[in-house]
């Protein structure tokens, strides 16, 4: 059965001679080829860069005023009210 294969990226590295054979070292002690090495250490890293990026952090005082906000809301105003009601003019 002919394997299909997924439209795939190319990336450079360039390294150190040593520093790529001490990959290559690392890589044949797990059995994997160079890039799968690099890939499963580097993958997850990346996950948790972005993650934490688009994570939001609110001090304390102002996660109780999100809170407050919450269990509290303030009252509509005449132009959202007016939106909710499907008569929403962009000005």
């Amino acid at each position: 059965m002919p394997r299909e294969h997924a439209e795939t990226g190319r990336v450079e590295l360039r390294l150190k001679p040593e520093d790529k054979a001490v990959l290559a070292r690392a890589a044949a002690l797990e059995r994997l080829d160079l890039t799968s090495f690099i890939l499963r250490a580097a993958l997850p890293r990346a996950q948790d860069v972005i993650a934490q990026s688009e994570r939001l952090k609110l001090s304390e005082r102002d996660s109780l005023r999100v809170l407050d906000l919450l269990e509290n809301p303030p009252a509509p105003t005449e132009r959202l009210t007016r939106a909710a009601k499907g008569g929403f003019v962009l000005e």
